[in-house]
């Protein structure tokens, strides 16, 4: 596959030099920040250069791709294997507080989400769209259980770019300014920060601690704590309880809030 599909390869290198090349871009707005990462930049390139009008790339090698994203998550889920394993001691003693905020991921996504995705129209795509907020370790899991030309896999990902492209500029902002309210107290929002990327992470952390200085360090080791159970229990958690539930929510609401053709769809 190397040989025969060494375009590929060849592209993906320049896109990941260039866009390290240009590297994190912070843009202060207000109380909120827009940040800009290599990861935002590597979508964008990718998506012109695989433009059918421009054919540098053809069908074929994006189906090769595609298939080598499937190992590659393999490969993260692994590497998040290890970094949990050492951390577990760490988890436990964050607290009831920050093991809340699972289920606060959780009614987001699934009980606010997929009723949403329905009535919109998505057959089993609002399934991988809603059942987590679609990082990493949540297409690996799509990508195990479906694949990723299922329909659930194309909702994962749909989700996944959406994230990439609108998650840290949405979350540094809306985090700054609801820092700049005072209402809720600064271990709070680094608490809601760890959303399970890191991104999206450093986006909100920077824009709360831009409004709290005097709290920078408690700021970033609550916004790290909770990042990191986000991605520990957090896989274990789509895996065994969101997943299951959407799909559970999905065959129930399908025939009340859904098209007439899904409708018929899911109940064959």
């Amino acid at each position: 596959m190397l040989i025969k599909n060494w375009r590929i390869h060849v592209f993906a290198f320049f896109i990941v030099a260039f866009s390290e090349f240009i590297g994190m871009v912070k843009i202060p707005v207000g109380p909120g920040v827009l940040l800009f990462l290599p990861l935002l930049y590597a979508m964008v390139f990718g998506g012109i250069i695989s433009w059918p009008r421009l054919k540098l790339i053809k069908l074929d090698e994006m189906n090769a791709a595609s298939k080598i994203l499937g190992v590659i998550a393999l490969l993260l889920v692994t590497k998040l294997g290890v970094i949990i394993g050492p951390q577990v001691a760490k988890v436990a003693q964050s607290g009831l507080a920050l093991s809340m905020q699972e289920l606060g991921h959780f009614f987001g996504t699934v009980l606010f989400g997929l009723p949403v995705a329905i009535m919109l129209g998505l057959g089993r795509e609002a399934v991988g769209a809603t059942f987590s907020i679609d990082r990493e370790p949540n297409i690996a899991i799509i990508s195990e259980k479906y694949g990723l030309d299922s329909p659930e896999g194309r909702g994962v990902m749909a989700v996944y770019i959406c994230g990439t492209v609108f998650g840290a500029v949405w979350l540094g902002l809306l985090a700054g300014y609801l820092a700049a309210t005072k209402f809720f107290h600064p271990y709070a929002l680094a608490m809601g920060a760890g959303v399970g990327s890191g991104s999206m992470l450093a986006a909100a952390s920077g824009a709360i601690k831009a409004v709290f200085p005097e709290y920078g360090n408690e700021i970033l080791m609550y916004a790290g704590a909770s990042n990191l159970l986000t991605t520990v229990i957090g896989i274990y958690f789509c895996l065994f309880v969101s997943l299951p539930t959407t799909n559970y929510l999905y065959k129930i609401l399908t025939p009340i809030l859904g098209p007439k053709k899904n409708q018929e769809v899911t109940m064959k």
